[in-house]
This record gives C-alpha cells, sequence and structure tokens, in this order.
C-alpha cells in the first residue's frame, strides 16, 4: 500500500476488512482496498500528524452528510460510519467516512495519542499530558468528563466489557469500574512504556517496550 507521504501511524478495518483506513504523519487519512492494496480516496488531509484513528457505525445519531462524488466501487460498507481522527495539534475530529464531511472538530489540552469507541455516540481519547476525555458525539462542544491517573502520556485506550483499559508511557494499566471512583490497576512493567493493549473476553494483553507481552485474567467487575 503506497500512497503516504511519511509514516503511517495507525489503522483501522472497516466492516468485514475489505476496506481499510489509515493515518499518517503527513496527515491524511486514507481508504484503501485491502485486496489491490490501493489507495481509494483521500479521507482527510490537514497538516497536522494523525497519531491514531476509529471507525464505528454511528447510523442517524449525527448527520454525515452525502457524497459530492459518487464514490468508488470498492468502497464496502462505508455508509453509516464515522472516523475519528486524533491529531497532534490537539485536534479530535470526527469525519463521515462515505461523505468524507466533518462533522465535529474537539480542542483538547494537549496532542492527542489514542482514540476508540466505547458506544457508538462515545468516544475517549487520550493525550500527551496524560488525560483522557470523553465525548459525545451529538453534543462534542465541550467533555463529557476528563480523568486522568498519571501526567505520563496515554498511549492506548480499548473498550472492555462496560469500562475500558487504558496504557500509559510510565508503565501503568488502569480499568476504571463503573459506578465508582475506583480502577483497577495491571501489574507487571516496571516504568517501561505499555504501548498497546488488546481485550478479549475477560482477557487483557498488553506489550510493553521491555519485550514482552502480558496476559491477565480478569475476574468479575461487577
Amino acid at each position: 500500500m503506497k500512497g503516504h507521504r511519511g509514516s503511517i501511524l495507525d489503522i483501522a478495518v472497516v466492516a468485514d476488512g475489505q476496506n481499510v483506513i489509515s493515518s499518517g504523519q503527513d496527515g491524511t487519512a486514507r481508504l484503501w482496498d485491502s485486496a489491490q492494496g490501493a489507495c481509494i480516496a483521500v479521507v482527510d488531509d490537514s497538516y497536522s500528524p494523525i497519531n491514531a484513528i476509529a471507525v464505528a457505525e454511528v447510523g442517524n445519531a449525527v448527520n454525515l452528510g452525502s457524497p459530492k462524488e459518487t464514490p468508488s466501487n470498492r468502497e464496502v460498507g462505508t455508509e453509516g460510519k464515522l472516523v475519528v481522527l486524533a491529531r497532534e495539534d490537539k485536534s479530535l475530529e470526527g469525519v463521515s467516512l462515505h461523505s468524507r464531511q466533518s462533522v465535529f472538530d474537539f480542542e483538547g489540552s494537549d496532542a492527542f495519542n489514542c482514540c476508540t469507541f466505547i458506544s457508538s455516540v462515545g468516544v475517549l481519547a487520550g493525550g500527551l499530558d496524560g488525560n483522557i476525555i470523553h465525548v459525545d458525539i451529538t453534543n462534542p462542544k465541550s467533555a463529557v468528563e476528563t480523568v486522568s491517573w498519571s501526567e505520563t502520556p496515554v498511549l492506548s485506550l480499548v473498550p472492555f466489557r462496560d469500562t475500558y483499559v487504558a496504557s500509559y508511557g510510565n508503565g501503568t494499566c488502569y480499568i476504571p469500574l463503573k459506578g465508582s471512583e475506583q480502577v483497577l490497576q495491571l501489574t507487571g512493567p516496571n516504568r517501561q512504556p505499555v504501548f498497546q493493549v488488546a481485550a478479549w473476553k475477560k482477557l487483557v494483553y498488553t506489550c510493553c517496550r521491555d519485550g514482552f507481552i502480558r496476559k491477565y485474567e480478569i475476574p468479575d467487575l461487577g
């Protein structure tokens, strides 16, 4: 897949995987035909690096607009989907994947490193300053909530059951307990950044700079 003018920083799979979206250091988000490895369209083009992207079906929750040009027949399953772009310039933008129109643009307190959907209208974004911002895409003018458990950068956010897992640059990982101010902290890394987290059923996997992939079995959080 050739097209970006710099490093590719994140990818997201659309629907059944026939299309994928990538974001890059060059400030572009691109839609690709997986089978042919060809760029179908530039979804967004800005001057600021896009550190992370997330895509989800949002249906009629927000006005996604209509395409100005007829989409390629290689576009599969882009209707009704919103792609969220976490940028280096403190911007968290939602763009209609099908129409390419901007839906919202939220300004944070520092560069955004990661983002994820936690519901069809709820988005989380993690910042360089350690803040995790919860934005409702139907009312994005102000954050629903801002939390911070560390002053080091938030490196990864993933949904987990009815909450989420957050990893930080100082090696900490937290799972907030729903309906409580308490958090569950995962141990293991000794102040080494945890770059990425994955979750499946009761299991959480972390990828750390110390070279280890750690597996955690999380008990019932209720």
